[in-house]
């Protein structure tokens, strides 16, 4: 990983009068405490991402809560049953009780535990990034700056609620937990957890992901996890979709059927979410906390804030922190979800009560949303094939705090190239979504001269994601949609509420 304007300081090879010829070479680096480190004898340089600013950066000590600031609560949850808001007690089936509390607290911060903050520190404070290389490559004025969460150990941000979600389960006495996954990296993220606290752990992933990329699978196994295809043959959810279709692909609507039909028969056993609910979105702040430090360490304001949305739970971590100063009227962001042509809850969805699964089992939600028997077609950004949207990003989106648009993946596949050949990292299909978005207001910028800082949320690396890169590079990826009597028919099953 290269970094270009946020560096780390050693000079512990250097000599003095070395120093300042660079610094006279190199005065803004030097100006924000770049050290070269002198590694080989050849004078051959190298610039190391962790930085100066990062090293000052503290992992927040609480997660903010955009709840508590919006001017209007969003619309409660109802119980499938009674059509009631839910109550708390409704939901301790599937979650242990710390965590119910997250999702229905008006609280502004919520204290983050020691044991949580240690195993953060693992990988937190995450790096932010100028893409100094894009920038010269688009030939932009635009400043380019990406928050990387792929330095994590299931390398992504998942991990970032994973944690929390099983060190709460661990303090009520759990011993297993359930969960749905679909490219893997919340799968992944929830058996690096459970592996540290000693929890078990079982997973259902996406039969399009399970196929496409086994060794997600295989990173689950390692970390002690049963990975099941999902729809499977273990659960009546799941034998319910087999009979209807024995090749279905799979949708994160139908994985989570099955992980919380398993979670609701057992008492030792508790379901984990790894997006669209209010304390994952939570947990995930700890990205936009930090990033606003070092934003503030360089001077730097951001006028557009972009990033991928399948569920949420990235989209969120990065931009509440920062939504919250925008409604402070310290600052005055663009901020922008990007998702899939052919999953485009957002941008193609409705906004109504509808089921988070396609079985109905959980709690209806206010979201914009494809209905929940939309299966999308099986395009490579796995974690992005989600019928529905958080439900608070959906409302704050409705308020006008946010902006949507969608991309389809041979535009992404491109941005990515685009990105990795200039800055060495090779993005998971999902934030490849940001990087085109980001690439088309970078080219903006160059047709009206403007210098505009661009940050954008790099959610995950794509190492276990080639085979899709192996696609687009021999000319085989295809843009998937569907077509709207796919839509309106699966809009028509969403329960008729008046809400």
């Amino acid at each position: 990983m290269v970094s270009h304007c946020i560096f780390s300081a050693n000079l512990s090879n250097t000599s003095p009068c070395l120093y300042a010829k660079v610094k006279e070479q190199w005065p803004q680096r030097c100006a924000l405490g770049v050290k070269p480190v002198h590694v080989r004898p050849s004078n051959a340089w190298r610039i190391r991402a962790t930085s100066d600013v990062d090293k000052s950066v503290e992992i927040p000590h609480q997660w903010y809560n955009l709840i508590a600031d919006l001017p209007v609560k969003p619309p409660p949850p109802l119980h499938p049953n009674t059509l009631e808001p839910i109550k708390p007690e409704d939901l301790s089936a599937l979650f242990p009780d710390a965590l119910i509390e997250q999702e229905v607290t008006d609280d502004r911060f919520i204290d983050i535990p020691d044991e949580v903050r240690d195993v953060y520190s693992l990988w937190r404070p995450t790096p932010l990034i100028r893409a100094k290389r894009l920038e010269k490559l688009l030939n932009t004025p635009a400043r380019i700056y990406y928050k990387y969460e792929g330095v994590s150990p299931a390398g992504s941000h998942k991990p970032n609620s994973a944690v929390p979600q099983a060190w709460y389960n661990v303090q009520e006495g759990i011993k297993n937990v359930v969960t749905e996954t679909g490219a893997g990296q919340w799968g992944s993220a929830l058996a690096f957890a459970c592996s540290i606290f000693g929890l078990g752990c079982e997973v259902w992933q996406v039969r399009a992901s399970f196929d496409q990329k086994p060794y997600r699978k295989l990173m689950m196994q390692t970390w002690g996890a049963k990975v099941h295809p999902s729809p499977s043959t273990i659960t009546e959810a799941g034998q319910r979709i087999l009979e209807k279709d024995p090749s279905s692909p799979g949708s994160l609507g139908i994985a989570i059927s099955e992980a919380v039909e398993v979670a609701a028969k057992n008492v030792d056993t508790k379901y984990c979410l790894g997006s669209v609910l209010n304390h994952v979105l939570l947990h995930q702040t700890v990205i936009g906390e930090e990033c606003l430090q070092q934003m503030g360490a360089i001077g730097e304001t951001p006028d557009v804030i972009i990033g991928c949305t399948g569920g949420g739970s990235n989209f969120a971590g990065l931009s509440f922190p920062f939504i919250r100063e925008k409604l402070n009227k310290k600052i005055n962001p663009t901020i922008k979800a990007v998702e899939p042509t052919a999953c485009p809850s957002l941008t193609k969805g409705v906004y109504a009560y509808d089921y988070g699964d396609t079985a109905g089992m959980t709690p209806l939600m206010k979201m914009h949303t494809l209905g929940h028997n939309f299966v999308p077609d099986p395009i490579h950004a796995g974690g992005l094939r989600y019928h529905g949207m958080a439900p608070l990003l959906s409302h704050i989106y409705e308020l006008g705090f946010m902006e949507a648009i969608s991309i389809p993946q041979t535009e992404c596949f491109h941005g990515a190239i685009q990105f990795a050949r200039s800055e060495g990292l090779i993005p998971a299909p999902e934030p490849t979504h940001a990087i085109a978005a980001t690439i088309r207001e970078a080219l903006r910028c160059r047709e009206t001269g403007e210098a505009k800082v661009i940050l954008t949320a790099m959610c995950g690396h794509g190492h276990f994601d080639l085979a899709a890169y192996e696609k687009y590079l021999q000319g085989d990826m295809v843009d998937l949609s569907f077509s709207q009597e796919k839509l309106q028919a699966s809009l028509a099953n969403i329960p008729q509420l008046i809400a």
